[in-house]
């Protein structure tokens, strides 16, 4: 059952990302464009949420590749938050469809090396949340030499 979620959970956070990158214009997949981002996406239910910030535990390869300095193309990882069962993710009605929960992103570029052997616990501000707005923005920062 878990392998279920798991794979629903990934299709749906992919599918949350191009619909962020459709009606901003910017290609998710296929021949890159310039500028590039790389993007590492994550998906869960569980309550990692708290006033200030989402608290993600990441693999240590995850972060390691994510907090490269000077990488590019440059990378970020994104979550998505979720409802605990797959019926709730959405809602749809002849007026609308509405995803349920969000999406937070951060560049880990430059973080501070960790003994950690297995996981991290990154924190995301939930000011970062992952919208057409914060992608166009991070994409212009991109094309003009900025750092994300």
């Amino acid at each position: 059952m878990r392998f279920h979620f798991f794979r629903l959970c990934t299709k749906y956070s992919v599918s949350y990302i191009h619909g962020i990158c459709c009606i901003t214009g910017i290609a998710a997949s296929g021949l890159p464009n310039f500028p590039i981002l790389y993007l590492q996406v994550k998906c869960t239910s569980r309550d990692i949420l708290n006033e200030n910030s989402l608290r993600y535990p990441l693999n240590i390869k995850n972060y390691q590749e994510l907090s490269a300095n000077n990488a590019y193309p440059p990378r970020i990882i994104i979550v998505v938050t979720v409802p605990d069962r797959p019926s709730d993710w959405l809602q749809q009605t002849e007026a609308e469809l509405c995803l349920k929960r969000g999406a937070y992103w951060i560049s880990l570029e430059g973080a501070a090396p960790t003994d950690n052997q297995e996981t991290i616990t990154i924190s995301i501000p939930r000011t970062n949340i992952f919208s057409a707005q914060s992608l166009t923005t991070i994409m212009q920062r991109i094309a003009t030499g900025r750092q994300i």
